[in-house]
């Protein structure tokens, strides 16, 4: 075998598909429905392609028996930036919310009996973005960070090599496939996790006509809220909640929630109404009465804010309405499981705003993001059965948020450290520093909280929103934290290093999974076996694939499908 791996980048797609046999993989012991693929050895990045992401993933979900799944239904919930430090702190603070010590306690995927890690790095950055994250989770293909749902050769901005380099999700293999789909979020619908279910662009930024450049025009690229719209996959998303509504109005049109607002879009579309036309029956929503009085068997359509919705803290104060993540998620359920026969369905449920407060360097906001996620994914349990839904939960990538200090057991989550800073102290007295001054469990590597003066707000502790530029150099040193309130929603943690916004981090995330399948959710993974998971759990579109050739003797999927091959016109 060490002989077949070294010479195996010349190994013709034949030989590709040949091998595989029963795996051992639980202690040495052979689980059922375990199956080794051979994966060519591979110089890495250089020899890397989608076709080989591809079956390397599929090796990685089908070794850990995925293909014994038997789910009618997929739910992928994903909390943009969620990294395992944002799963702890919010799973204390919603303990301590409900007047708990707040340690003990579980967010809802915490229940499931599945775990893993998963690896988050693009093909060219350590550090990834969410749209090569969420596109390798929607197309099993692992690409660079910026694009959506392309292969990896065609280079960020690309018009003409991403028109060459389209890879099939697993939104578009369901649409046409006849099983229902959806997308809700918290983001613009058009946002890089949403936007890599149903478009592919050579960047997430091309979200209406007007962000396109003329040159990708020229070549034939269409924006993303387009593409969202006007899928060649079935009939396209059925359900579609979340914020952005400009992208998808024209500049003649005025936005009905805000006077001084006017749709973004430039080239006379009004892709509401072409939406309605192709789920006749359908329902076109903007607030939270008429989502409220929505059919719960037609197609629905929920645009709530002209951006991103508000964060969750922030929602009570919208004043047209703003239905909750868990709200949209069960509107989403109660209409999947009808408008296609009760023939199965694949939801995409983001958190997309934890990455947003992160990236504010307001912790709070982030938190309370994730709480709000844990209902949505609590309120998917309940309307579903563990008998045929897979439900996963995962994050696209992490941030630099950090957990510090030695707080004593049910230390306020936001507080400042009770304890030490070594491991032995007074828990009824402030954790000091080496100069003497208290300090906060939560800190974030970079961005805004950074305590120097910037042009908006003085030297010292910052208040969100801190939108930064002039940034000095702290000249006092760090600020003392005695009487300030730092569990107040709006304080913003402190920062190390000063950037205009905090960043990602490269550091593994979790996924947490429930159902047929997700016994193999287990080990650390690459995170383009995520969709490789989802699809060998379900047998029809495992047999979509298999009816076009993609699959081996074994009914896996193992080839990159053509998307060609897919599209219903």
């Amino acid at each position: 075998m060490s002989k077949l791996r070294s010479a195996s980048v010349l190994l013709v797609p034949a030989l590709l598909g040949a091998c595989a046999a029963t795996a051992p993989t639980r202690g040495g012991a052979p689980t059922a429905h375990a199956v080794a693929i051979d994966v060519p050895a591979i110089q890495h990045p250089q020899g890397e392609t989608p076709a080989w992401w591809y079956r390397d993933g599929a090796a990685q979900a089908a070794q850990r028996g995925a293909i014994g799944g038997k789910a009618k239904n997929v739910i992928l919930f994903v909390g943009d930036g969620m990294s395992l430090t944002t799963v702890a702190a919010a799973r204390i603070l919603a303990g301590q919310i409900k007047g708990a010590p707040g340690e003990e306690n579980r967010l809802s995927w915490e229940r499931f009996p599945a775990t893993a890690l998963s690896k988050t790095y693009n093909t060219d950055s350590q550090t990834p973005d969410s749209a090569g994250t969420m596109s390798a989770m929607a197309t099993g293909v692992k690409t660079r960070a910026g694009v959506l749902s392309i292969g990896q050769q065609a280079a960020r901005g690309d018009c003409a090599g991403a028109l060459a380099a389209p890879v099939l999700t697993l939104w578009e293999l369901a649409a046409s496939s006849g099983l229902a789909t959806g997308v809700v979020t918290t983001t613009r619908v058009t946002h890089a996790t949403p936007g890599a279910t149903f478009s592919h662009s050579a960047d997430r930024n091309w979200e209406n006509d007007m962000d396109l450049p003329e040159k990708a025009k020229a070549q034939g690229c269409v924006d993303i809220a387009r593409q969202m719209i006007e899928s060649p996959y079935g009939t396209g998303p059925d359900v579609l909640l979340g914020g952005g509504r400009g992208n998808f109005m024209t500049v003649e049109q005025r936005d009905p929630e805000y006077d001084d607002k006017v749709g973004q879009r430039l080239d006379g579309r009004d892709l509401v109404a072409t939406w309605k036309q192709r789920h006749p029956g359908g329902a076109y929503v903007w607030n939270a009465e008429q989502f409220a009085a929505a059919p719960k068997d037609q197609p629905l359509f929920g645009l709530f804010e002209p951006d991103h919705m508000q964060f969750s803290h922030d929602r009570p104060q919208d004043g047209a309405g703003e239905p909750s993540l868990a709200e949209m998620t069960t509107a989403a359920i109660e209409r999947l499981k009808r408008v296609k026969g009760d023939n199965g369905y694949v939801l995409l449920v983001e958190g997309g705003r934890i990455d947003h407060a992160h990236h504010l360097g307001n912790a709070y906001r982030a938190l309370t993001d994730t709480i709000a996620l844990s209902e949505a994914v609590e309120a998917a349990t309940r309307a579903t059965s563990a008998d045929d839904t897979l439900i996963l939960v995962t994050a696209d990538h992490s941030h630099t948020l950090s957990f510090v200090g030695y707080p004593v057991r049910g230390n306020p989550m936001l507080g400042k450290v009770r304890g030490s800073s070594g491991e032995e102290g007074d828990p009824g007295d402030y954790a000091r520093d080496s100069l003497g001054m208290p300090y906060t469990t939560l800190s974030y590597s970079n961005g805004p909280g950074y305590v120097g003066a910037s042009a908006q707000q003085p030297e010292g502790p910052h208040r969100y929103p801190h939108t930064v530029s002039g940034t000095q150099a702290a000249e006092k040193g760090r600020p003392d934290l005695s009487r300030v309130d730092t569990e107040h929603p709006d304080y913003m943690q402190e920062a190390l290093v000063p950037t205009n916004a905090e960043t990602h981090g490269g550091d593994d995330v979790g996924i947490w999974a429930r159902g047929p399948g997700s016994d193999a959710v287990r080990g650390s993974v690459e995170q383009n076996a995520i969709y490789h998971f989802m699809l060998q759990s379900m047998p029809k579109l495992r047999a979509a694939l298999c009816a076009k050739g993609d699959c081996d003797a074994n009914a896996i999927p193992l080839t990159l499908p053509k998307p060609d091959d897919f599209k219903s016109r």
